[in-house]
Order: C-alpha cells, then structure tokens, then sequence
C-alpha cells in the first residue's frame, strides 16, 4: 500500500489534473493533496499499550491483588489520565530487571531509586507511596526507637537475607533471624522477640490478611528508620522511554491536580 495511490482516489487525481489549465499551480496542487487517501496503516503511538512489569510485594504490588496493587494502581491510572493503556506481568524481581534490560518489557513498577538505576532507568515523578522501613512491636511493651544505640538490650528480628536500612546496619545491633516477614510478626507476638524490623505497609497488610489474631496486638512505633518514595521506571536506552514517561508525569500532574491521587491512596495504602 505504501508509495503508491489506492485505485478508487485516480478519477481525484486525473480529474483535478484536467483542471490544472484553469487554475494556478497552487490550487492544483492543493487539489492533489485533498484527493489523497487518508491510509490507516500508521496507528497512533499512543495506542500501543506500554509493557509493564512487576513483582510480588504485597500490598504494593501482586497478581493477587485488586488492581495489581496500589502501585500499579496509580500507574495504570495515570497512564489512562494520558491516553494511554498499558499490560501488566508479574515477575520474580531478578527476572523482571534483566527481561526490563532485554527490552521485554517498557517499565518497571514499584521500584526505588539510586544512582546506579538512574543509568538505564528514567524516573518521573514518584507514585506517592514511601516504603517506610522500621519497627513494630506489641501494644503492652511499647519501645522507644528514636535512639538506636538504646536498642541494644532488645531482642530484634529481622529477615535472613533482606538488605536492611543503612541506619540500622550501621548500629550493629543483635538481631535474630527469621525466615520472611510473617514468621518474624509471629514471634514477636509470641514474645520471642521485642521488636520486628519491618516495612510499614507489608505490616498492616499482614495483619489485614493472614496474621489476623495480632490485629491490635502489634502496632507500629514512629519514627520509622528510612522512607524510600517508590516509582514506576521506564527504560532510558529505549526511543520511547521517555515519551513513555513524559506521558506518565503528565497523568500524576493531573491526578494531583484532579485529587484522584489522593483518593487512591487513602482507599489503597491507608497505613500511610
């Protein structure tokens, strides 16, 4: 089709042709243009949808989840917000960086920000969601936090194998391991431990879901020890990563403006 002109638009052309004796170059030319055919076969770059991947990390992203999560969520709402629609697939977080890198997939949702990532990772505005990273502990033994180095006659769980907050690694407290985020609720709330390093969010999500019985039992203790803002990414080596997130920033602008952002969140991340 392309390069040359569909059957039915020649009577146009040699028609507007035969009138070029009586009209100047120009109208004929214009003539010319207008009997083109307008060919569909360019579709708008703002149908294609935008590849999304994420992981699993409830309550902020999951395929379990309403929505994806509230991450994907905001991202979704956002991109909609500017004309555009978007997949979704669900990744364990290793595979879903190196398949974002291969160029499977356009952008990465729910991810933090460093310099490092900022080489082949375009970050627009953030999704309003802080992960914030601290304790819990139980309702009838309350524990001060904001001096660290008063923490050291406490029994702390954390984690085997999670990357824990600068602050908190740099204290060199005694900690005890366990082996994800519920076991380590469970033995504080058995009183095996005083204190739980947790993400606020996985917290109350745990306790809304499958640690029930602690609801009320275990509460968070401000101040929390880092607040890292999460982002949905978009790639930097790729020609349309940065309309993708040009679109992107415009759709949070308007969610802030429009107060959409804020319901989200309040219906999606009330522990905030």
């Amino acid at each position: 089709m392309k390069g040359r002109v569909q059957e039915p638009h020649r009577r146009h052309l040699q028609f507007a042709i035969r009138l070029a004796p009586m009209t100047t170059r120009r109208d004929c030319l214009r003539r010319l243009v207008a009997a083109l055919p307008v060919l569909p076969t360019v579709a708008r770059a703002a149908d294609t949808p935008v590849r999304l991947v994420a992981t699993e990390f409830p309550p902020y992203t999951g395929s379990t989840l309403p929505g994806g999560g509230i991450a994907c969520e905001i991202t979704r709402a956002a991109l909609r917000q500017a004309g555009q629609s978007m997949t979704l697939s669900f990744r364990p977080w290793a595979r879903a960086l190196l398949e974002f890198q291969r160029g499977e997939h356009d952008g990465v949702i729910g991810t933090w920000r460093s310099a490092e990532r900022e080489r082949t990772m375009l970050f627009p505005p953030p999704l309003g969601i802080l992960n914030q990273v601290g304790f819990m502990c139980r309702a009838d033994h309350r524990i001060r936090v904001d001096d660290m180095s008063a923490l050291r006659g406490q029994r702390i769980g954390v984690v085997n194998g999670y990357a824990n907050p600068e602050r908190f690694e740099a204290a060199k407290l005694p900690v005890e391991t366990a082996v994800d985020d519920l076991a380590n609720l469970r033995k504080l709330l058995a009183g095996r431990v005083d204190l739980a390093l947790i993400d606020k969010g996985v917290g109350a999500h745990l306790l809304e879901t499958q640690l029930r019985e602690g609801a009320g039992k275990l509460v968070w203790v401000e101040p929390a020890i880092s607040e890292l803002p999460l982002y949905t990414v978009f790639s930097r080596t790729r020609p349309e990563g940065e309309r993708f997130a040009a679109a992107f920033a415009r759709g949070v602008g308007d969610l802030h403006s429009n107060g959409r952002l804020a319901a989200l969140l309040q219906q999606g991340a009330r522990w905030q």
